[in-house]
């Protein structure tokens, strides 16, 4: 048997529980059974069925449906993933060589639009909340930046965030139309708001331009999944279709978009109901957990001026206080300890998902688990013993975990983690000092990571999950970024854009290059 398809059966039959993407966390129950065969649904455009590239039939009155389920003048179904929406989007409200303004915690696939636009880019910061967690954008900053750079040809903004940050789009789309700029939303992890007021609402009501929802991430739709919403007169449509033109597929999966059809009857038929289960499935893990001493839930609400008054339920940040463990320790040990699988590890605390597709069961499990977690951290031998069974590979052969200490052999170093897990870049304001566009094409090579302090990036470097850059190619990399970088290597976290302990920078910026069978040309 092809191996991919064995590992997957495999852990599709095992008792491992997900907390993670996607949003039907492997649970048919709410699926056509004709789903469960996907071999009988792939087809290609024949008669009766429709063409997404030129919808006049079926695929047409699926769009319509969602359009009026969220609110839209028009939706468009994407079988790219919300990559392929956020890339449209970019390209149908900014013009080559233009200026948009997008937060600092946008994911990659912003940066890879304004790299296809030729865009020059400025930053709007988040306010930082607890854990360095990003939170939401401040509506004053955003029409501080419209009034002092008039170039700006729209605004883009991810909301909620990763962590379920939810920022005032109504004020934010409010300012933005006084200026006469769109607004586009990535509201990949909000394809469940505006069904339940105990959620928030969904951008294309509150006035955004364009949202983005990837259905895929919060309810039941299979990966790749996602739609993009237009409303407003300030979005050329055929531009925009143009971009859906280019960035989608030729050949859209069938199976795919019969996913996204079943979704959306569950969302209207029983959505409300499975919205105000999953709340209160919610609150009684929070009631469970209120006796614990060092696991803390974090809530999403903002510390400044009610920036982030509301946010999203479905996102649960655990937390460890006193330093007893990092978030890849506590990770590792609900993984394999307790087979639960998080969505991600962060410096001192870890994420989980919940959908409206999580079972009480399964939500009992994660709440047992973190109690009796929290208990054996009174004792620092039980602390021990599990991360001992926690134990993972971290890095391949050169690296591994053991009793709390990640070692690098290579660099013969030892650390217990980020010295301030709450530091984040989002404070670190690196100074751009070109495009990139222009980095990306500049001649390059590969340096060793600690001898990137004031060298140029040519690369993006971020976490991943969640795929927010910490550094951008064309950015200047001073101490700070390049500790960061390291003592996020030294957890055992997840780097991308970092190759055998190298990261590529441009050329010949800096005296001290690293020479040798590493550097290599673009």
């Amino acid at each position: 048997m092809a191996e991919l398809y064995e590992r997957l059966e495999e852990y599709r039959d095992s008792d491992y529980y997900p907390f993670h993407m996607p949003g039907h966390k492997r649970n048919g129950n709410m699926v056509r059974k004709a789903l469960i065969n996907p071999y009988g649904l792939d087809i290609t455009e024949i008669d009766g069925f429709d063409n997404l590239h030129q919808a006049e039939g079926i695929l047409k009155r699926e769009q319509e449906k969602a359009a009026r389920m969220y609110g839209a003048e028009k939706s468009y179904f994407l079988v790219n993933g919300s990559t392929g929406g956020i890339l449209s989007a970019i390209g149908a409200v900014t013009e080559r060589g233009g200026r948009l303004l997008i937060g600092r915690n946008c994911h990659k696939s912003v940066y890879h639009g304004a790299y296809l636009q030729e865009l020059k880019i400025s930053y709007l910061y988040p306010e930082l909340l607890k854990y360095g967690v990003a939170g939401a954008i401040s509506p004053d900053e955003v029409e501080q930046k419209l009034k002092e750079q008039p170039d700006i040809g729209a605004i883009l903004i991810t909301s909620p965030t990763y962590e379920g940050i939810v920022s005032d789009i109504g004020e934010i789309a409010a300012i933005s139309h006084r200026y006469g700029k769109p607004l586009v939303v990535d509201e990949a992890h909000g394809a469940h708001f505006g069904f339940h007021s105990g959620y928030p609402e969904n951008g294309v009501r509150l006035g955004a331009d364009i949202v983005i929802h990837s259905l895929h991430k919060t309810l039941p739709s299979m990966t790749q999944t996602a739609l993009l919403h237009v409303k407003g007169n300030l979005v050329d449509r055929r531009k925009l279709e143009r971009y859906l033109h280019i960035f989608q597929t030729s050949s859209p999966s069938y199976v795919l978009m019969a996913s996204m059809s079943n979704c959306l009857e569950v969302v209207e038929n029983e959505g409300w109901q499975l919205l105000e289960k999953l709340k209160g499935n919610r609150e009684r893990l929070e009631e469970k957990l209120k006796g614990c001493n060092y696991i803390t839930i974090h809530k999403p609400e903002g510390i400044k001026n009610g920036l982030a008054g509301q946010g999203d339920i479905c996102k649960l940040i655990v937390g460890i206080k006193e330093g007893r463990l990092t978030g890849q320790q506590l990770y590792d040990i609900l993984r394999q300890k307790y087979h639960l699988q998080m969505e991600m590890a962060a410096g001192n605390y870890v994420l989980a998902i919940l959908t409206i597709m999580d079972t009480e069961e399964g939500l009992d499990r994660l709440a047992g688990a973190l109690l009796e977690i929290d208990s054996d951290m009174d004792s620092s031998d039980k602390v021990k013993r599990n991360i001992v069974e926690g134990e993972r590979s971290i890095g391949g052969e050169d690296k591994f975990v053991r009793e709390g200490q990640y070692i690098d052999i290579k660099e013969e170093k030892c650390t217990q983690g980020i010295k301030n897990p709450e530091i984040s870049n989002l404070e670190m304001k690196s100074e751009t000092v070109m495009p990139i566009y222009q980095a990306y094409d500049k001649e390059q090579e590969l340096i060793l990571v600690k001898k990137g302090c004031g060298r140029i990036a040519a690369e993006f470097i971020h976490l991943y999950p969640p795929g927010i850059p910490l550094v951008v190619p064309g950015e200047r990399m001073d101490g700070g970024t390049i500790k960061q970088i390291m003592d996020y290597m030294s957890m055992g976290l997840t780097v991308q854009g970092i190759k055998d302990g190298c990261i590529r920078v441009l050329k010949g910026n800096a005296k001290d290059k690293y020479s040798g069978k590493r550097k290599e040309k673009q």
